[in-house]
């Protein structure tokens, strides 16, 4: 179970009009502040109305942004780099043959049509024949294999000793994520649940299954999925991360759930010893799979082991199998074209040997002068969190100590990696199927990660390629990591201002840090471990401070009759909002230490104060276009908010902000300030 908390999953915006053809990616443009919406009113449009009109969505994007624009600059990097290396003649075994191997294998399709359903019909034929007394056998190959059907378990650092890693156990997941597609009857879930249906019934007659055969798949992985849901936490349930820890004996865990064959599943999937101890994440989920796995029939066991392994080879295969996806992907996305097959073939190849092409991304791309600003800024923000905690008026002194402690320890890892994923196991065969090569690619994995246990955890690991455009945050490590590839305008931009940086990668670095003491983060100690470091009077009165937040965004309505998920966005609010707290004070002593100041008229770039730079640099971090498919969706399954309440509502708990736009009582935008929630 590997825990960290990302920027960003949505898609978000810049004045950047020709971006995607643009090596160098430029920050904040003045141009494109809308004179018709003052600030007070609606300070995202204010910010950002002019870019949205200047690119509405087309067909590919179901949102569309900045991050689309830095991810569409860095596909363009990696696939240079990918496309070049095969005209290097790379020799077999090295990891330029396997990337180039791999992508080519992607592209082709031509011989992936050819082949359609043939590279799995062996295993389709495994699983129907199997006879009554090799079901066992058969769930046991299905997990080592292809899946996790009705259990989940896996080595991952221990929550309560982060240097170890422990055996977690966890229930079966559902096809659809999360458990109110299948339990809520509106239109809107009804409709998922339908497109899921058809979905399952397309690949399988493409798998090579009568209509018939088909349906009743499909009907079968309906059901089992609907009791699975029935025990699955809500969105919100699912952030109690204590209540994830239960630390049960191997006699217990086979009193609990009787009707695995746990020797074998840890001895013959894991190729481990069954460990003493195991941690269950979520007690009536794993038996919920525990009595599934005792009342369904051979038949039912069988359609969900055929759906899971054709589901998860789907992508590998031919179209046909790629335009039953995106059928249900223009259901839940509101998107009306595939994206080309080039990202498609590329993002496969990240995906299996992301840090080997980050290796060579970085070499190209990443100058060490962008790593040694960021080495300064992060301790600047550092800093600026360490005022804040030593000053806040809700907090005991002896926990003040303790979040100083924490903070001081958060590791910091920029641009890339230390030391280098070794890649020498892994075998790419051109001569193989694209589904056999990625599924030899995925078994290597697997395996890497199993040969983690007995070992001490290794924390200079990476949970994020490179040229990847995110940056995260890690508890169990106390890290925030920083890839290359979002060290670029307008997060970062050596030659844009301070404002405009303070206001971009200042903000994401105070996010990130913030993270620290979020909902989640705060469970925390400074050695990444699970322990209570509250006083129980602090702990109310963040908790109470917190659940203001909550009633702020779960007032905001994103559709009609659809609201804001105060709760489940939570650690992402607080980030948002520490992160804009710190990154302004931060950056106000930088200039100071300069000697300008950031609200004067003299001070003032293309016409506007440093400050007000700073802040419509944030929000134009987060303009994006978005079908509502996609809102819903985000909404649903999203731990962040959208880009327009991240930005409004966020704002009016800032005073500086109202200040340096001369907002006052009156304005939309105008919150009092006993009404202001301030946590960090």
């Amino acid at each position: 179970m590997k825990l960290s908390y990302a920027l960003c999953l949505a898609a978000a915006g810049a004045f950047a009009l020709s971006a995607q053809a643009e090596e160098h990616l430029k920050s904040l443009n003045p141009q494109g502040i809308s004179k018709e919406i003052p600030a007070g009113t609606d300070f995202y449009h204010h910010v950002n109305k002019k870019w949205m009109e200047a690119n509405p969505l087309t067909d590919e994007y179901s949102r569309y942004g900045m991050f689309n624009i830095l991810n569409d600059s860095s596909n363009n990097r990696v696939r240079r780099i990918v496309t070049g290396l095969a005209a290097t003649n790379p020799k077999p075994g090295t990891n330029a043959y396997k990337i180039a191997s791999l992508y080519e294998a992607a592209m082709d399709s031509t011989r992936r049509n050819k082949l359609g359903a043939q590279p799995i019909q062996a295993h389709l034929k495994k699983i129907e024949n199997a006879k009554p007394e090799e079901m066992t056998d058969l769930f046991l190959w299905m997990h080592k294999e292809y899946g996790s059907p009705l259990i989940g378990a896996g080595p991952s650092e221990d929550l309560g000793n982060s240097k170890v890693y422990s055996m977690y156990v966890s229930g079966p997941g559902l096809g659809l994520g999360d458990r109110d597609y299948y339990l809520k009857n509106d239109k809107r879930n009804k409709s998922v649940r339908e497109a899921y249906q058809k979905l399952i019934n397309r690949m399988m007659v493409l798998a090579g299954y009568k209509k018939g055969d088909a349906a009743r798949i499909a009907k079968n992985v309906m059901k089992i999925e609907k009791l699975i849901a029935d025990s699955t936490w809500t969105r919100e349930e699912s952030r109690n991360l204590p209540a994830m820890y239960n630390v049960r004996t191997i006699d217990q865990v086979k009193d609990m759930y009787p009707h695995f064959p746990w020797d074998r599943f840890f001895i013959e999937t894991m190729g481990i010893q069954t460990p003493e101890t195991v941690i269950v994440t979520n007690i009536n989920t794993a038996k919920q799979g525990d009595n599934l796995m005792a009342s369904l029939s051979d038949r039912e066991k069988k359609d969900l082991y055929l759906w899971e392994y054709v589901s998860q080879a789907a992508p590998y295969l031919s179209d046909d199998f790629s335009d039953a996806s995106f059928e249900f992907n223009k259901v839940m996305s509101g998107v009306k074209q595939q994206r080309p097959r080039w990202k498609r073939a590329l993002g496969v190849t990240e995906g299996y040997l992301g840090e080997a092409i980050g290796e060579l991304y970085v070499e190209k791309y990443f100058p060490e002068s962008s790593k040694k600003y960021m080495e300064d800024l992060i301790e600047n923000l550092r800093n600026a969190l360490g005022k804040h905690i030593m000053h806040l008026p809700w907090m005991s002194d002896d926990t003040k100590l303790q979040a100083l402690k924490k903070l001081n320890a958060i590791t910091v890892k920029i641009g890339y990696p230390d030391k280098w994923k070794d890649y020498s196991e892994l075998i790419i065969d051109p001569e193989l199927s694209y589904y056999e090569n990625a599924h030899n690619a995925g078994m290597w994995a697997v395996k890497k990660q199993l040969e983690k246990w007995g070992k001490p955890v290794d924390r200079t690991e990476w949970g994020m390629t490179p040229q990847t455009i995110n940056a995260y945050y890690n508890p169990i490590n106390n890290e925030i990591v920083f890839p290359a590839g979002i060290l670029q305008a307008p997060f970062f931009d050596a030659e844009s201002s301070d404002a405009e940086n303070y206001g971009g990668i200042g903000v994401v670095i105070g996010h990130e840090l913030t993270h620290g003491f979020d909902d989640q983060g705060c469970n925390f100690d400074a050695d990444g471990n699970m322990v209570n470091w509250w006083k129980p009077e602090d702990a109310e009165a963040f908790k109470n401070l917190t659940q203001g937040l909550v009633a702020q965004f779960d007032e905001v309505e994103v559709l009609p009759g659809l609201h804001a998920n105060g709760q489940y966005t939570l650690g992402e609010n607080i980030a948002d909002q520490g992160g804009l707290r710190v990154a302004m004070t931060a950056f106000k002593d930088s200039q100071l230490k300069k000697g300008v100041d950031i609200n004067s008229e003299a001070a003032k770039i293309d016409g506007f104060t440093p400050s007000q730079v700073f802040y419509m640099n944030f929000a134009n971090l987060w303009a994006q276009n978005t079908r509502p498919e996609e809102i819903r969706s985000l909404t649903t399954g999203d731990v962040h908010s959208l880009g327009e309440n991240r930005v409004n509502v966020s704002l009016r708990n800032i005073e500086p902000f109202f200040e340096a736009f001369g907002i006052t009582e009156g304005q939309p935008l105008f919150r009092p300030a006993s009404e202001r929630v301030i946590i960090w």
